[in-house]
């Protein structure tokens, strides 16, 4: 069987695609900004604050636990999410590193 496109690229390039992936839609931004000022939260809440239908909201969860920006727990009948700091502390190394690079750099 043949080798997939993401086989020709390193484990690191791969998951700064799928998080950057995870991240590229609007509600998911939403729901990060929610978790980072509520700190924590249970799902019934996040579809409380946004006005998408509750199985929408569940997949956009389902995709953001996926990529490992949030983790959660299950409390009872809810699930109780929050961020998952080691996606975000890849994200900060993986820009940081862009702008130190780029700001070294002498371009046109």
């Amino acid at each position: 069987m043949g080798a997939t496109k993401t086989d020709h690229f390193t484990d690191k390039q791969n998951q700064i695609a799928i998080i950057a992936k995870a991240l590229g839609h609007p509600a998911r931004i939403a729901i990060i900004e929610y978790l980072l000022k509520v700190d924590t939260c249970i799902c019934g809440d996040i579809v409380n604050e946004l006005p998408l239908a509750q199985p929408t909201v569940s997949q956009h969860l389902k995709e953001l636990k996926n990529a490992g920006l949030i983790k959660g727990n299950i409390e009872g009948n809810s699930i109780c999410y929050c961020i998952d700091e080691k996606a975000f502390a890849v994200l900060n190394d993986y820009f940081s590193k862009i702008i130190q690079t780029v700001t070294s750099q002498k371009c046109c």
